[in-house]
């Protein structure tokens, strides 16, 4: 499949906006995997909506993905290492600028440079996994949304789809952390059926790869699905939101506690580690996650 090439202007079935007011229940791949990592930690992020401040690593991710997305703005001859290192600086002032807790995370000049320097070795590591002058992404940062026959609202934003020349498509997707072990690959591409499955029903058509870019270890894990895969996926979500609508109807959201524990931003609020959330909103509802994640 030749993806490396440049690809055809295809016309793409158009993709709604999100909607101005919710319109039924919703869940994201990022909500489905709190809920699964931690019904607590679900709960805290969609019915608490408790503030997560950014960390430099969240920080640097979000700058990776806007100086790629800029990336392809240009002309694809001009799609070189020194070009995209030329995207970091005015991307990042201008993240900075829409979000001042960003701004706040650097004591100082010097600690935000090498800061900065770290975005752009990742960056510079991406040119080592593909040449994006071959490239004509169908789309990107692109928002999907479609709806399963028990009204739940799948729904999120797929970082790239490229669309060969016989209409094959390729869900991508960037990542800035560390790639999974082999015995957690699973649960990194549930993120990506999920999309698939989303691209699947708005279009027809199943996915023939998925691929997920871990650019800082320069490592490519890659998936092609099919019609049975997607099925499971469906039935995974839908017994997942059930648990989840379990949960809100009994306001049990128990904790899960695991490793990553370590890392939680709530993790005072946890009765795992003495602490006491705080009371439910009325009847436990579930409000509808707003956010734009994927």
């Amino acid at each position: 499949m030749p993806y490396g090439s440049r690809v055809e202007e295809m016309v793409l079935a158009p993709v709604e906006e999100p909607p101005e007011t919710p319109l039924g229940p919703a869940l994201s791949p990022s909500r489905a995997a709190d809920f699964m990592t931690c019904p607590l930690l679900y709960r805290f992020r969609v019915i608490d909506r408790l503030p997560e401040p950014p960390t430099q690593a969240t920080a640097r991710g979000t700058l990776v993905h806007a100086a790629l997305e800029r990336l392809f703005d240009l002309p694809a001859p001009e799609r070189t290492p020194q070009a995209a290192r030329a995207l970091v600086l005015p991307e990042w002032d201008r993240l900075a600028a829409d979000e001042p807790d960003l701004a706040a995370l650097f004591p100082d000049e010097a600690e935000r440079a090498s800061w900065l320097q770290s975005a752009i070795a990742i960056l510079d590591a991406y040119f080592t996994l593909e040449d994006p002058r071959r490239l004509e992404p169908a789309e990107r940062e692109s928002y999907v949304e479609t709806t399963l026959d028990s009204g739940l609202r799948l729904r999120g934003y797929i970082d790239r789809l490229d669309v060969a020349p016989g209409g094959e498509i390729r869900i991508v997707d960037y990542k800035t952390g560390r790639a999974p072990r082999e015995a957690y690959e699973a649960s990194a591409l549930f993120q990506m059926k999920f999309y698939a499955l989303v691209i699947w029903r708005l279009r027809g058509q199943v996915p023939r790869l998925l691929q997920l870019m871990y650019l800082a270890e320069g490592e490519v894990l890659r998936y092609a699905p099919d019609e049975s895969d997607l099925l499971a996926t469906e039935r995974k979500i839908i017994a997942l939101w059930q648990a989840i609508e379990r949960a809100r109807a009994a306001g049990d959201w128990r904790p899960r506690p695991s490793r990553l524990c370590d890392w939680c931003n709530h993790k005072a609020l946890c009765p795992e580690f003495g602490g006491t959330p705080p009371p439910l909103p009325p009847e436990g509802g579930i409000p509808i996650p707003a956010e734009g994640e994927g």
